[in-house]
């Protein structure tokens, strides 16, 4: 690294102080993080094998769920090994290219996540409202590249933020990132140069991303809703309902603490940055320990087949 009028050039390493305020008890803070992380592991993992094994459930809604549940697996172990690295074996040091690469593929999944969603409420607004046509509109054909679309947008986008990094920030005031991992905003607040576009850019992506899919989501609920509500007997109604109701929850979940995680970030300017460091974890982390908590609980094939499994085991 070379050093120039108080600033470095181009560092080959950063460091990754954690929860700043909160050194001391870093270690008590990161027990109930790894216990989320490991539900989040069993729990999608037991999902995806009930998918697999159960050939009855190969159809959208339990394949968007494996596909959220194959991306919630790779967004939690994204992050949790680095920041448990960090928290108990104080090993804060990351190579920044390998630190822009943890940053791709934490906003990568990230925004794949609600693409997924996004797709699960498509599913369910047609399976509700059009059901003659849901088979044939919703083929595998059509999930595979569903998958495939958004990964692919959230990959291409969140790949030029990292481009934009490399190629217009040489210069940094300082190597010491106050996060707990390598977040879009916390490296570019390192730069001692004009960031403007790097900022508006990274606005663009949660736009053009996150916020077309709440925005079609909604639209989509709400028309759900409406034909719920038009369906002549009570019975249909509940029924329709609660095909929605984990999915509603999941989504809460996933887009509420994204929404206070972004306005803490960008307007509590009074807010201890401890609060926002906590939240953006909490935001990266509770989905994938609660999407599998949620289906497991409201989903009756599923939840009959984990009571399978176990009471096979019991019985042995």
């Amino acid at each position: 690294m070379l050093q120039l009028n108080g600033t470095v050039f181009m560092p080959s390493v950063l460091t990754l102080i954690g929860i700043p305020g909160l050194e001391s008890v870093q270690f008590w803070i990161s027990i109930p993080f790894c216990a989320m992380y490991i539900v989040a592991l069993f729990g999608n993992f037991l999902i995806l094998v009930i998918i697999k094994s159960e050939h009855s459930l190969h159809e959208p809604m339990y394949l968007f769920l494996a596909m959220l549940g194959v991306t919630d697996i790779a967004l939690s172990t994204c992050i949790l090994p680095k920041m448990l690295g960090i928290f108990w074996f104080h090993s804060p040091e990351i190579l920044f290219d390998a630190c822009l690469f943890q940053m791709w593929l934490i906003h990568t999944f990230q925004c794949t996540e609600s693409g997924i969603l996004l797709a699960m409420a498509l599913d369910r607004y047609v399976a509700i409202c059009d059901p003659l046509r849901h088979a044939a509109i919703f083929t595998h054909k059509l999930l595979t590249q569903i998958g495939a679309g958004v990964t692919l947008r959230a990959g291409v986008l969140i790949a030029l933020c990292l481009i934009l990094i490399k190629c217009r920030l040489k210069h940094y005031r300082t190597t010491v990132v106050s996060h707990s991992f390598c977040e879009h905003m916390a490296i570019v607040k390192l730069a001692a140069e004009d960031t403007r576009i790097n900022k508006i850019y990274g606005l663009f992506v949660a736009f053009i991303i996150l916020g077309f899919d709440i925005i079609f989501i909604t639209l989509s609920y709400i028309r759900i809703f409406v034909t719920v509500f038009k369906l002549p007997q009570k019975e249909a109604r509940l029924k329709a309902f609660n095909t929605c109701i984990a999915h509603i929850c999941v989504f809460l979940v996933f887009y509420l603490l994204g929404f206070f995680s972004s306005f803490t970030h960008r307007f509590g300017f009074h807010i201890p940055s401890y609060i926002h460091i906590l939240l953006s974890n909490l935001y990266l982390l509770v989905p994938p320990f609660l999407n599998p908590i949620v289906y497991g609980v409201k989903t009756k094939q599923i939840r009959d087949r984990v009571s399978k499994i176990f009471h096979l085991k019991d019985a042995s």
